[in-house]
């Protein structure tokens, strides 16, 4: 058993190719780095630069935080989609959400507001 939460960033990387079956050139070329790149990022003789760090999160469908060892969970409950026109742009895992649940999070979201504003009082 794997205990990812003790896991570096490298050592979640290797884990992440290794579990999918990918060849580290194959990734290298993927996220553009070169081989050797990713290799040592692998081995923690590197770290890869945010914008290299969200391209691997994305390649393995995961958030950084999970990269970074900060939470265990490969992905988040929600993440943001690119429709962004009525201010609430969400997915979850069984994907975009319905303009009824949409609805239903701005009402959640004014009570949380009113309550909170309550508590300020």
């Amino acid at each position: 058993m794997i205990v990812l939460a003790k896991m570096t960033l490298g050592e979640r990387i290797k884990y992440l190719r290794e579990k999918n079956g990918y060849a580290q050139k194959f990734i290298a070329e993927k996220i553009g780095v070169k081989n050797n790149t990713l290799s040592s990022y692998e081995s923690d003789k590197r770290q890869p630069d945010y914008d290299t760090l969200q391209k691997i999160a994305d390649f393995f469908e995961v958030s950084t935080d999970y990269l970074l060892g900060r939470t265990n969970e490969p992905s988040p409950t929600y993440k943001a989609s690119n429709d962004e026109s009525d201010g609430l742009a969400f997915i979850d895992g069984e994907g975009p959400i319905t303009e009824e649940e949409k609805e239903y999070l701005k009402e959640s979201l004014e009570l949380f507001r009113r309550m909170k504003a309550k508590k300020k009082e």
